[in-house]
């Protein structure tokens, strides 16, 4: 048989194109059975991602989703707390500015359950201030003075960073020692000291902690011969301090915070007195005799500086 050019060029692209298509057949079936592979994997993994372990895989967007949205609302909440907490605490510090005793009470005395220590050192506060004042009987004074120093415990536990924790302890201590006698009021002093010099370490700037440290120094200089012999008698080394020490720690309060309170004026005179240096006892007692007076406190200090005033001529 005699093929001719034609004939061979047609079987040739005949075998290719054979060769081709079955080629082509043979990869489809491939394809196909990785089509029904997938979707038998799909059938087979469906149900088992949708129980048990898998289920809660498949959640897990959900779960973040509903997980940030909790979460906003938590943020959201806190924004809110923060800012009620800032101005309640604002509030707070209106009144003890004022002088409103009675109502800074009332306000502080919702949170007395407060895990926060800002406000349980008002409490303190406010709960001493309020015993403090003319009207209150005598054991409702008692009752607010132990109040005062519990809430300024429970202020120093929550916190023991809070300067001012340390400090109103230190001065509710000082308080329940007078319903507890001498012998606990001088073994409470050491224990007062400690807290006043720590409300210091943590706020130099706090002219108050550095005016009852003064204090606390100035009382335990002043002390007769015969209080101290009964201190030694009950502790082997009861405490001590020097009228110099008392001027350093009050003319730092007077340097960190000048004419911040009349007493601080009044006990650098009374210090200065101590010391026999008779003119600047004169300078310091006329400048608490002049001093504003606003509350209570500042007219009986301003009495004491017109009496020692007219003692000195």
């Amino acid at each position: 048989m005699v093929w001719t050019s034609a004939t061979m060029a047609g079987r040739i692209v005949t075998r290719f194109v054979s060769r081709t298509f079955l080629e082509f057949a043979s990869g489809a079936k491939g394809i196909r059975g990785t089509k029904r592979h997938y979707w038998t994997t799909l059938r087979r993994t469906v149900p088992a991602l949708t129980s048990g372990r898998a289920a809660f895989l498949l959640g897990i967007p959900t779960l973040t989703c509903l997980g940030y949205e909790a979460y906003h609302r938590v943020q959201s909440s806190a924004v809110v707390y923060a800012l009620e907490r800032v101005e309640l605490l604002e509030q707070a510090d209106y009144l003890y500015s004022c002088a409103e005793t009675e109502k800074l009470y009332q306000l502080l005395l919702q949170y007395k359950d407060s895990d926060d220590a800002e406000f349980l050192w008002r409490l303190a506060r406010a709960s001493r201030d309020l015993s403090l004042l003319p009207n209150i009987d005598g054991e409702r004074k008692k009752q607010l003075t132990f109040e005062a120093f519990e809430y300024a415990k429970k202020s120093l536990e929550k916190d023991e960073m809070c300067f001012a924790a340390h400090k109103w302890y230190a001065i509710c201590l000082s308080d329940v020692g007078d319903y507890e006698g001498v012998k606990v009021k001088i073994g409470n002093s050491y224990i007062i000291r400690e807290h006043l010099e720590k409300a210091i370490k943590l706020n130099p700037k706090d002219a108050t902690s550095l005016h009852i440290l003064g204090y606390w120094c100035f009382a335990f200089a002043e002390l007769p011969w015969y209080q101290r012999k009964v201190a030694a008698v009950i502790f082997a080394s009861p405490p001590t301090s020097t009228y110099e020490e008392a001027l350093d720690f009050f003319l730092k309060a007077e340097e960190v915070d000048p004419n911040f309170y009349s007493k601080n004026l009044l006990m650098l005179g009374k210090t200065y007195l101590g010391m026999k240096d008779k003119e600047k006892a004169l300078l310091w007692l006329t400048k608490a005799k002049e001093y504003p007076a606003h509350t209570l406190e500042d007219k009986e200090v301003h009495k004491e500086a017109v009496d020692l005033l007219k003692k000195l001529g």
